[in-house]
């Protein structure tokens, strides 16, 4: 299914993506991690938590569509077989 680069294995069941397969991968899990925890720890001394969630939402959006374009053999069901 995808064409592209394949940073991320498929998941052996379910639907998705599993664990990184290259440094890509890895590295935009560690960055979208240490966005995420950043965001949460400077937004945890304001009041506002409307504020994170609208901040943490575009970019869990932006990280899930990257996994799934680079997910080898693209996001679909699976039952347990070997690709």
């Amino acid at each position: 299914m995808s064409d592209g680069p394949e940073w991320f294995a498929p998941k052996r069941y379910g639907y998705g993506a599993g664990l990184p397969i290259s440094w890509q991968g890895w590295a935009l899990t560690i960055a979208f991690l240490v966005v995420v925890i950043g965001i949460g720890a400077t937004l945890e001394k304001q009041r506002h938590p409307i504020v994170g969630i609208s901040v943490i939402i575009p970019i869990t959006v932006l990280f899930v569509v990257i996994c799934a374009r680079t997910t080898r053999g693209g996001w679909r069901w699976r039952w347990g077989e070997e690709d």
